[in-house]
């Protein structure tokens, strides 16, 4: 008997190698074995590119063998026509004899077909090998596609007196947390599809929202700006990233820069994920400031908050947005930072 479980996690480590990279798509890794042995495997690259478990076939050398193999996968193999052909049908082509999945794909265009198709070839096919650390796995989509918005990020430092910023009639405010968080928050960004501030946080800040301290891509920038009173001059609107500016104001797209009308009520939150969700946007990272943060908190429209939480005291200044203890998922130290993740 095969230890399903084993080899399903083999292909979360490995679907884990296409984090940052696979967005629309999720993270997928694939494992084939026969006689207990593992014959080849293959993880989903980039989006476009072709599938786990297409790479998973190509690396077998003896071909001959896939018919007495057990293909492992970590969610199920496609049924439609897309960029790239059905992974269903490239399993019923090599006459692969079983599949075990970790979980169902919740996008409509799969949806259980997949699974359905294989097992109408006559394959025998596991559904449910480790479903908690699959959908852990893939957040993002699961969320996306279940809930028809993307996943949100809340992110922020704090100082040991609970403020966020110096006050604000300060014309530059003060960095709260180390160098070694700073990198950290680089590389959260490139796991991410986009990342937003709102208007006061450009103005103030003048944030550049890209990747210069980790090895990945720049998410896609995104910024409140109702009036369209933002500067030009702001690094915001380099050109050099994707940006999408939200207004209310009507005005011609230009050098990279996509502005996006909405109504700025009080279903402000919930008007800019609907337009996300059109744009294919599957993660955000919410970076600031305080009042666009706290209105994604009063909403209770978030799945995970990261806090950084400097050494540092203010002793007066703006407030740190506040989140319910009950919801404290894990803590570690980064040099003298507390990292404080939270889930919902």
């Amino acid at each position: 008997m095969l230890d399903y479980e084993k080899y399903i996690r083999r292909c979360l480590e490995i679907a884990k190698n296409g984090s940052g990279t696979t967005s629309p798509n999720p993270m997928v890794g694939s494992v084939i074995v026969c006689d207990d042995k593992i014959i080849g495997e293959g993880w989903h690259k980039k989006a476009g590119e072709p599938h786990a478990e297409v790479n998973a076939i190509n690396s077998v050398e003896d071909k001959t063998q896939l018919q007495k193999s057990t293909i492992f996968v970590n969610l199920e193999p496609c049924s439609h026509y897309g960029k790239t052909p059905p992974c269903a049908e490239l399993i019923i082509k090599h006459k692969i004899p079983k599949v075990v999945i970790c979980n169902k794909d919740p996008h409509e265009k799969v949806a259980g077909k997949g699974i359905e198709m294989l097992r109408s070839a006559g394959i025998e096919v596991v559904v449910g090998i480790l479903e908690q650390e699959g959908e852990e796995l893939n957040k993002r989509f699961f969320t996306f596609h279940r809930k028809k918005r993307p996943y949100i990020i809340l992110k922020w430092a704090k100082t040991q007196d609970d403020f966020i910023d110096i006050c604000p009639n300060d014309e530059k405010g003060a960095w709260i947390s180390n160098d070694f968080s700073k990198i950290l928050v680089h590389k959260w960004r490139t796991e991410e599809d986009a990342i937003m501030v709102g208007t006061n946080t450009a103005l103030k800040d003048n944030p550049q929202l890209n990747v210069r301290l980790w090895k990945g891509k720049n998410p896609i920038r995104v910024v409140l700006d109702k009036n369209l009173r933002l500067p030009h001059s702001l690094l915001l609107f380099d050109g050099k990233i994707q940006t999408i500016v939200f207004t209310e104001i009507e005005k011609q797209n230009e050098n990279n820069i996509n502005y996006e009308i909405i109504e700025f009520n009080s279903l402000l939150i919930e008007n800019i994920l609907e337009r996300l969700y059109k744009l294919n946007i599957q993660s955000i990272i919410i970076e600031g400031g305080a009042e666009l943060l706290n209105s994604f908190i009063e909403k209770n429209i978030w799945d995970e908050a990261r806090i950084i939480v400097g050494d540092k005291k203010f002793s007066d200044g703006i407030k740190s947005p506040q989140i319910e203890s009950k919801y404290l998922s894990s803590q570690y130290k980064l040099q003298n930072d507390n990292i404080l993740i939270y889930r919902k």
